[in-house]
């Protein structure tokens, strides 16, 4: 975690001290390169299956997961840079931001690169259910075209809903400890600020909604067209092999998106009803109540989580099911089959027996 050695309320000389700031660095910059790595390697992966002509039925979905592969990276490319400015200026946000812009900068970039993501994995969600349960309207219908303006008209929206801010809509304040800026969730006298702040939670929650419903749809349609296939033939294996690796894939992608995101949405909406925000955590004459820093510390961890999102994506939808997901299916159908190695000798043996046979039949008759 990023500021877990000063989330307490600990003395803030303690806090700006040349060891702390140095220990805590670390996070920021395992996260930012090891979020670049992924996503830059999704990227690679999505450019090279866009290019090969089988794949053409895929488009769609590799031009949503490559444009969460490059949100997610963009994210981390504006906003981790700073984070480790503000460490290396011993926690101290003035030194490096005196007008205040930055810190504004910062917010619309959590703000919209937050609801990007969340956003995009809605749209993929709805682009595989199309895909599974009217696939011959989906291979009609659904052109790259179509795909592209959905995502350029959510990158727009989203950026819109980001400014709103700047434009005097809401607030983005210095956070709890001082390491990063983001939407003000109690103050009341700010024009907008709660219904920009409501607004945020309750996209990211509908957004949650809508990834689950249609994932569960999905699941429901490749388990039932699995059980409609018969069990014998070898199509229908490998349709259950398929199978299995997307419910899996699906599952994954959900627990992962409500484990990064609901904390902080659910702690936001709170936040809002009792009127408080992080940055009343800040050391002052008059030390927060002990409910209020349990709160402030609480929405720090939930950040975190979310951010840890940008670096989970490119493995939940991609990389995890090339490199994964194959290997788990052989190790259950091992585990199932009592031994890999008897039915590998066992297909091998069969594999023989076939050659015979045909050869067999291929001899002229005398």
């Amino acid at each position: 975690m990023w500021e877990s050695n000063i989330s307490k309320s600990a003395p803030e000389d303690d806090a700006k001290s040349g060891n702390c700031v140095s220990v805590s660095v670390a996070f920021p910059i395992t996260m930012m390169v090891t979020g670049m790595v992924g996503n830059s390697l999704a990227l690679m992966l999505v450019y090279i299956s866009y290019k090969k002509k089988e794949n053409k039925r895929k488009k769609s979905f590799l031009l949503c997961i490559g444009s969460l592969a490059f949100t997610d990276l963009f994210g981390q490319l504006l906003t981790s840079p700073i984070v480790i400015s503000v460490y290396r200026a011993d926690l101290e946000w003035e030194r490096i931001d005196s007008t205040g812009k930055l810190c504004a900068f910062f917010g619309v970039c959590m703000t919209m690169f937050g609801l990007c993501s969340l956003f995009l994995a809605s749209a993929m969600a709805i682009e595989r259910s199309l895909a599974i349960t009217n696939p011959h309207w989906y291979a009609n219908h659904m052109k790259t075209s179509f795909t592209k303006l959905a995502l350029a008209v959510i990158w727009c929206l989203v950026l819109l809903f980001s400014l709103l801010p700047v434009a005097g809509v809401g607030q983005y304040t210095l956070q709890w400890p001082g390491t990063w800026c983001f939407i003000s969730t109690g103050d009341r006298n700010i024009p907008g600020n709660i219904l920009f702040s409501t607004t945020f939670a309750a996209l990211g929650i509908f957004s949650l909604l809508v990834t689950f419903s249609c994932n569960v749809v999905t699941i429901r349609a490749l388990v039932i067209r699995c059980r409609a296939k018969p069990g014998s033939s070898q199509s229908s294996k490998q349709w259950e092999r398929l199978t299995t690796e997307t419910v899996i894939q699906l599952m994954g992608i959900m627990c992962v998106l409500f484990t990064c995101w609901s904390p902080l949405l659910i702690m936001m909406l709170k936040m809002i009803s009792t009127q408080t925000s992080s940055h009343h955590c800040k050391p002052a004459a008059f030390p927060p109540s002990r409910e209020v820093q349990m709160d402030c510390n609480f929405f720090l961890i939930a950040i975190r989580l979310a951010s840890l999102n940008q670096i989970l994506d490119p493995w939940v939808y991609l990389l995890l099911r090339e490199i994964l997901l194959r290997k788990f299916f052989q190790v259950a159908n091992a585990v199932s089959n009592c031994s890999l190695d008897g039915q590998k000798e066992t297909q091998t043996a069969l594999d023989a027996l076939n050659k015979q046979i045909t050869d067999a039949n291929a001899q002229p008759k005398q």
